[in-house]
């Protein structure tokens, strides 16, 4: 259902009505994927097989059984349709101009004990809770108290009230990503250590790598006679937390852009006709809701340089922040596969880009240096984890202009939120 090279290639249909009912069954349990399609094209789920080739809706009722049992409204149904394959040019072999038109007939056409079919009810959009809103504004205040307590404590005070700041924003970090537009309740695949990664290098890579490249490093971080107080932008191993802490502060704004990106496409989807246009009029939202966010953290990456006297890391800052929040989005959304091939790649890319410059230093291996050392001495440092992390969020936000304009992307269903 989601992933990068090529792995939602739509399934193809039968060519037209009369053939469905010999050619259905395979084409509809070819590319289960997820929980719902794996229900749905599992035999054992619906009744046994009837011949209803001379109606190919029916035959399709037949197939998605279950799907039309407890779907509440056509656009359920347009939805799951969707997620299999179907396109409006497969609805116009069963005589509808669009999906939607299919759906609504399927809907119409359920036994319902005897009862008539219920007129559909408008998709109501998720609506902003107090309780997901204070939890987003947790990590950036914590991060910032944490900062503050770091630069006034000293001696072995100061490593302690580091650690402990770093696991009270830990906490609210996940507590923020638990509930509200940020939360998910599709099985996520594992990417907190890639992602652990990245951050770390937000801290700590572009200092070590100017370091190693100069021989070093010499000393703990932020441990040079000139570093500013709990680490700064000088010595020999300089920390950033300017960086970390704008990522802290931005959970708030990814928060309501993820809510604006979700309102908006639910109501779209109430009112549009056809897949083609949804997608259409969804795409803009999509880019709406990630410029925004980027605008929102370039202004928080400014203010907290400035207030911390670090210089403004705007390139490696803006590139990791838009590549975490995409692949967050994608899976709130339920396309987890992408992001954590993505995410591996990107921690990859820049803990290989430090091993080589190690790995030089021994006899015969000073070759393995050359790119980064060129790379650093062209761009600076700066240079490894921006191209990185822009490669990679400019992949995802390719991935989601094809797969978050799906309607079964924001399909209705039961918010945790």
């Amino acid at each position: 259902m989601s992933g990068a090279g090529g792995i939602d290639h739509p399934v193809t249909a039968p060519e037209s009505p009369e053939v469905w009912d010999e050619r259905a069954e395979e084409w509809l349990t070819a590319d289960a994927d997820g929980p719902e399609d794996q229900a749905l094209a599992d035999p054992r789920s619906r009744p046994g097989p009837s011949r209803t080739g001379a109606d190919p809706v029916k035959a399709l009722m037949h197939r998605h059984h279950d799907l039309c049992a407890r779907a509440v409204d056509p656009l359920e149904i347009a939805a799951g349709l969707e997620a299999h394959g179907i396109t409006d040019r497969t609805a116009a072999r069963f005589r509808h101009r669009d999906v939607f038109s299919l759906a609504e007939e399927m809907y119409a056409r359920v036994p319902r004990d005897g009862e008539p079919s219920p007129a559909p009810t408008p998709v109501a959009p998720p609506r902003a809770r107090a309780d997901w809103v204070l939890l987003t504004l947790l990590p950036g205040a914590l991060g910032a108290a944490t900062v503050t307590a770091v630069r006034l404590t000293h001696g072995q005070a100061r490593p302690i009230a580091a650690a402990v700041g770093a696991l009270a924003v830990l906490l609210a970090l996940r507590a923020a990503l638990a509930r509200g537009p940020l939360s998910t309740t599709h099985p996520a695949r594992p990417t907190a250590t890639w992602t652990g990664w990245l951050l770390g290098y937000a801290l700590l890579g572009d200092g070590l790598l100017r370091a190693a490249l100069s021989g070093g490093p010499d000393s703990l971080p932020g441990g040079g006679p000139d570093s500013l107080p709990g680490g700064g932008a000088d010595g020999p191993w300089p920390l950033a937390t300017a960086p970390l802490l704008a990522l802290a502060l931005s959970c708030a704004p990814a928060a309501w852009c993820a809510h604006l990106l979700a309102v908006r496409a639910r109501r779209t989807l109430s009112s549009s006709r056809a897949l083609d246009d949804f997608a259409t009029a969804v795409k803009p939202l999509l880019l709406a809701a990630f410029a925004g966010y980027v605008c929102a953290l370039a202004a928080l990456t400014a203010g907290t340089a400035a207030l911390l006297h670090e210089p403004a890391a705007h390139p490696q800052t803006l590139t990791l922040g838009a590549l975490l929040f995409l692949a967050r989005l994608l899976t709130v959304h339920g396309f987890t596969r992408a992001p954590a091939l993505v995410l591996t790649a990107t921690a990859a890319a820049e803990a290989t880009a430090l091993a080589c410059v190690f790995v030089a230093r021994l006899p015969g291996c000073a070759w393995l240096a050359t790119p980064t050392r060129a790379l650093v001495e062209a761009w600076g440092p700066a240079a490894v984890p921006s191209l990185a992390c822009g490669a990679a969020a400019l992949a995802l936000l390719l991935h989601a202009g094809r797969t978050l304009t799906r309607a079964s992307a924001h399909a209705s269903q039961e918010e945790p939120w």
